[in-house]
C-alpha cells in the first residue's frame, strides 16, 4: 500500500507492508523508496507520529543516495560538442575516413569513423575501455590499502548504471559505473574507497562513516565535487 505524509512542506511518499514483527522498520533504497514494514494492527497515529520523528533521518538518506544518481545531460555526440574525462573538458572532432578509432590529442577527443551515426558507439566504447583501464589502477592501490583490515572485493565489476555512481554487493562484489570515467580521479576514489568500506561495514553506520572519514578524509569534498561536476 502506497501512501504519504507531510513534513513542513515536504511530502514523504512510503509503501507500507504489514509484516509479523513487533517494532516498526524503515528503510530508504538507492532508488529512493521508503518501505516501511509495520506490525500487524499497528495504532495508525502511533506510526504516524514515529514516521515524522523520523523524517529528518530518511530525507537525508535520500540525499545520501541522491550523490550517486548521475546527472550528466544526454549527449548529441556532434562536432565541437564538450565531453568530460577524468575531470577535465574536451572538445569533440569528428574525422571521416576508413579509419574507426578515438584518440585524445592536443585537447580533443577525436573520433575518426566512417559514418557520423557511428560516432556514439565509438565514443561510448572509448570510455568503457578507459574506464576499465583507469579502475584497475585506482582499485590496486586501494584494495592494498584495505588488506589491513582483512577485507578485499571477490569480484570487481565496471558497467553502466542508471541510478548509482558505485555499489558492493552483500556477496562482496564492487561495481562501479562506467560513467564514473568522466570524473576527476579524486571523485573515483571516493566511490572506491566507499564501497571497500562496505566490506568493512556494510551499513551506513558510525563506524562506516568513521572508517571513511580515518582512511579517506576529504572524501566531503570530492563527493561535493563529483555532484557538481557530473550535474
Amino acid at each position: 500500500m502506497v501512501k504519504s505524509f507531510n513534513f513542513g512542506s515536504i511530502s514523504i511518499e512510503y509503501t507500507l507492508i504489514e509484516a509479523n514483527r513487533k517494532t516498526l522498520g524503515i528503510t530508504v533504497t538507492p532508488d529512493l523508496d521508503v518501505i516501511v514494514k509495520q506490525p500487524f494492527g499497528a495504532d495508525e497515529i502511533k506510526v504516524n507520529k514515529l514516521l515524522r520523528k523520523r523524517a529528518p533521518w530518511i530525507l537525508k538518506q535520500q540525499n545520501f543516495f541522491m550523490a550517486y544518481f548521475p546527472k550528466q545531460p544526454e549527449k548529441q555526440f556532434v562536432g565541437g560538442e564538450t565531453q568530460l574525462y577524468l575531470g577535465r573538458q574536451y572538445r569533440l572532432r569528428i574525422n571521416l575516413g576508413e579509419e574507426e578509432s578515438v584518440k585524445l590529442v592536443s585537447g580533443y577527443i577525436t573520433v575518426n569513423c566512417k559514418d557520423k551515426s557511428d560516432v556514439k558507439q565509438l565514443v561510448s566504447k572509448w570510455y568503457s575501455e578507459k574506464a576499465e583501464k583507469k579502475f584497475n589502477e585506482y582499485c590496486l592501490i586501494w584494495i592494498k590499502y584495505f588488506e589491513r583490515f582483512n577485507v578485499a572485493p571477490k569480484k570487481l565489476i565496471f558497467q553502466k548504471m542508471e541510478k548509482r555512481w558505485g555499489s558492493c554487493t552483500p556477496k562482496g562484489n564492487i561495481i562501479l559505473n562506467t560513467e564514473l570515467i568522466k570524473a576527476p580521479k579524486g571523485c573515483i576514489e571516493y566511490v572506491i574507497v566507499h564501497e571497500l568500506c562496505h566490506l568493512v561495514y556494510f551499513k551506513h553506520n558510525q563506524q562506516f562513516e568513521q572508517l571513511q572519514q580515518s582512511v579517506f578524509p576529504t572524501w566531503q569534498k570530492w563527493k561535493n565535487i563529483l555532484e557538481k561536476v557530473m550535474a
